[in-house]
């Protein structure tokens, strides 16, 4: 932790974090007990690339994110309960129990879409920094390193150079594409490297770091802002597998226990106790924290099921 950060700051975002952290955890639980329908992927070893790059928003930008969109969503400022019941399926979810894990969308806090579809929302991003180039507000797109071999994303990347688009493109990079390591779909180890022929400003950063995420995007922000796109490769930990139930054979025992090693939640718990931060009121925020969560849930499951007939 920074010395010119504010205590109640780091606070404040710790607990966003963990929220993201119990929320997933409800999540996977759920699925494991048949309450979920359709296939999850869960963004346990992302929380501080999603903390760390809407901190650096403002209410006018717009965010797009792709089938592992929770903690996005949740970080730029969402319900909990609207979220939960929208995975669920229930009525009162975000798309009416429509959209489900997958097509997560909340326009009121300026999240505009989450996609199944690998890179689809980065096109859509782009048509956004277009129509807001003279109004001001920027397009922020997340997307994994798998998203970089595929044609879109290429093409994205050219016309956001040619017309000087106000996009920030942020790669989470976790080493994996489904099931394959990236040394087995891409030679290029970095999908970063892609942008540096277009003449697009980069830089790659350890995501798993909550402080280190938010110095970078405030600077990649302050770039897109001047009219410049700026892509941003977070390299993060993929603390469960690719979907809920994904049993990990292409994994080895080793390599998870070093993921757990860089767990941006612990990772940022241990920030807050060197920096004088009791043990006492760390416990508080995440006793807070399972008492909102275990709430949510009690609530999200009594809620009903959409009428068939509605649409």
């Amino acid at each position: 932790m920074e010395q010119t950060t504010d205590q109640a700051e780091w606070l404040q975002r710790y607990r966003l974090m963990y929220l993201i952290r119990t929320f997933e955890e409800t999540v996977a639980r759920l699925v494991r007990q048949g309450e979920v329908p359709g296939f999850v992927h869960l963004s346990m070893g992302q929380e501080a690339s999603a903390v760390g790059v809407m901190a650096a928003l403002g209410p006018a930008d717009v965010v797009y994110s792709g089938h592992r969109a929770h903690g996005h969503l949740l970080a730029r400022g969402a319900d909990p309960l609207a979220v939960l019941a929208e995975i669920l399926g229930k009525r009162d979810g975000l798309g009416g129990g429509r959209g489900g894990s997958m097509h997560l969308i909340d326009p009121g806090v300026g999240f505009w879409g989450a996609t199944g579809v690998v890179g689809g929302t980065i096109p859509l991003a782009l048509g956004t920094a277009w129509a807001r180039r003279e109004s001001g507000g920027i397009a922020v797109v997340f997307f994994g390193d798998g998203a970089s071999t595929t044609g879109i994303f290429h093409e994205s990347l050219n016309l956001a150079a040619l017309w000087s688009l106000p996009v920030l493109f942020c790669c989470e990079n976790n080493g994996y594409a489904e099931f394959s390591a990236r040394a087995e779909q891409s030679p290029v180890a970095y999908a970063s490297r892609f942008a540096e022929p277009y003449g697009i400003a980069t830089a790659r950063v350890d995501g798993t770091e909550l402080w280190t995420v938010i110095r970078q995007a405030q600077a990649a922000v302050q770039a897109v802002r001047e009219g410049r796109p700026f892509f941003l490769e977070l390299e993060v930990v993929r603390l469960a597998g690719h979907y809920e139930g994904d049993v990990q054979t292409y994994r080895s025992a080793e390599e998870r226990e070093q993921a757990r090693s860089r767990d941006p939640v612990w990772r940022a718990r241990q920030g807050l106790l060197d920096s004088g931060i009791s043990e006492g009121e760390v416990a508080q925020v995440e006793e807070e924290v399972k008492r909102q969560m275990r709430a949510v849930e009690d609530q999200a499951l009594a809620m009903q099921w959409p009428e068939p007939a509605a649409g």
